[in-house]
């Protein structure tokens, strides 16, 4: 079974390297993002990994009303724009309205849909129409086998680039849970497959207005992800993740990110080598 790759700033993601896809949660401020699109992009570089930055320019779907959500669609793309053009890496951001998917395709290399509106149609559909590779992460309350449905949108939308993102399953009592058989299963359907370290310990409205979490947790969870099977790993990280305006719980120091990096790669390389040729990277 061969896993379909995209070629992005030199490199492939899903052919049996591992991907980073890394940044903050949201686009706090430019020289933010430019900081750690820089420092990521030096830390990947050292290790021959594929970087793509990550952020937010609008987080629709805070727990409270209240909560910052960002600098906003026009003045977001235009820090991402010049922090792709500054830093030299491939940018990845999310949309969660379909009017949102055309200027969006005009600055990012990667469109990602929310989890929650992994099968809104008409969301697919826009951002299938940018022919951007699009990044779908599995609802926290789908089975795996029901991410075949949302490929299926893309692809009859003229669109067949497309990775598939675990995030963690809702388990009713602020806790997620990561179920790393999904990753075999949505393996099978031929897609890069991206495990989402950081939300995957997060504890959503675990802290009453906000989303809680525990960014330690990260660390097992990809070693165990990579352990299965993945073409990359997905982590928001901040250089003070208790001083962050979103997620900060869940959030890998960016000190810390080296380390990270390794354990989850030293697994990454060792599973390689005993995947059955069904399965192989």
């Amino acid at each position: 079974m061969n896993t379909k790759k995209y070629l992005l700033n030199g490199k492939f993601i899903g052919d049996g390297g591992l991907a980073v896809i890394a940044g903050p949660c949201s686009l706090e401020s430019f020289d933010l993002g430019l900081r750690i699109a820089k420092t990521m992009k030096y830390l990947c570089d050292e290790r021959g990994l594929l970087y793509i930055f990550k952020a937010s320019f609008d987080k629709a779907n805070r727990t409270s009303i209240h909560a910052w959500r960002g600098p906003g669609l026009e003045k977001g793309l235009e820090q991402l724009a010049d922090i792709k053009k500054i830093a030299d890496v491939p940018i990845l951001t999310d949309i969660h309205e379909s009017y949102q998917a055309e200027s969006v395709g005009k600055v990012v290399d990667v469109i990602q849909i929310p989890a929650f509106l992994c099968r809104q149609t008409d969301l697919l559909i826009a951002a299938a129409k940018t022919g951007k590779i699009i990044n779908i992460k599995k609802a926290q309350f789908l089975a795996p086998d029901d991410m075949i449905y949302a490929i299926a949108k893309c692809r009859e939308s003229e669109n067949d680039n497309v990775m598939i993102c675990e995030r963690g399953t809702t388990m009713g009592y602020h806790r997620l849970v990561v179920d790393m058989t999904g990753l075999k299963i949505m393996r099978e359907f031929g897609y890069p497959i991206i495990f989402d370290a950081t939300h995957s310990a997060q504890q959503p409205g675990g802290l009453g207005g906000a989303s809680g979490g525990d960014y330690r947790m990260a660390f097992p969870l990809s070693r165990a992800a990579a352990a299965v099977g993945i073409d990359g790993i997905f982590a928001e990280t901040h250089p003070n993740p208790k001083e962050a305006l979103s997620d900060g719980p869940n959030m890998i120091p960016l000190d810390q990110m080296g380390k990270f990096l390794d354990e989850v790669l030293a697994i990454h390389n060792t599973a390689r080598k005993f995947l059955c040729e069904n399965e192989t990277l």
